[in-house]
């Protein structure tokens, strides 16, 4: 069972949503940490061993936040059209297509369509291109 941290700029919803599907949820927002800088809202992501789920881009800057070091970290980018239903499905269905293995310690983008995955340099693997 996966431990998800959710960041203040998902709704609420979301977290209510991955609890359905056998998750453990956390939320900033219940644990004091509304308007926390981002190195904060890591280290108590880390300190909880719990995957990062947010909106903010600032998550994806791998010199800051290196894969390989921390839980996970998945940024949901979805145009501010789309719904809150909207929204959590697309989600959902990413996660549920994602092993934890392919979570943990990555960062995750997900996109309308499609997913991005930024692994650690010792978990990714390497290919010979053809002179």
């Amino acid at each position: 069972m996966a431990i998800f941290l959710i960041d203040e700029d998902m709704p609420r919803s979301t977290g209510r949503e991955l609890a359905v599907h056998g998750n453990e949820i956390m939320d900033i927002r219940d644990h004091g940490l509304r308007g926390a800088d981002d190195n904060r809202i890591y280290e108590f992501a880390q300190e909880h061993k719990a995957i990062l789920v947010t909106g903010d881009r600032g998550f994806g800057n791998i010199l800051k936040f290196p894969p390989g070091v921390h839980h996970g970290i998945i940024i949901v980018h979805l145009p501010n059209e789309m719904t809150t239903g909207e929204m959590n499905r697309v989600l959902l269905d990413a996660v549920r297509h994602l092993s934890e293995e392919e979570i943990r310690g990555n960062l995750i983008i997900i996109e309308p369509g499609k997913i991005r995955i930024r692994r650690s340099r010792s978990r990714s693997k390497s290919y010979l291109v053809p002179e």
